[in-house]
């Protein structure tokens, strides 16, 4: 079964951190954003794979995400 996840992605200094949206604990960064990303896939695969040797259930989308504009 193929679940789907959000990235977020922030410039920092060093590049650009990445996180999980619904499973912060899942980040890293990258000196690209292409890098993060990269290193974002390989930590959710590797939480994945340990959640599911601790015989638990990732955390599954049960959030509505919504952008919501304001004038800045």
């Amino acid at each position: 079964m193929t679940s789907f996840f959000t990235a977020k992605y922030v410039p920092i200094d060093a590049g650009y951190m990445g996180q999980i949206v619904e499973w912060p604990e899942v980040i890293t960064e990258g000196s690209t954003i292409e890098e993060c990303r990269s290193m974002l896939e390989d930590a959710l695969k590797e939480m994945v794979a340990a959640f599911a040797d601790m015989k638990k259930e990732p955390p599954l989308r049960k959030a509505i995400f919504e952008q919501i504009p304001v004038d800045v």
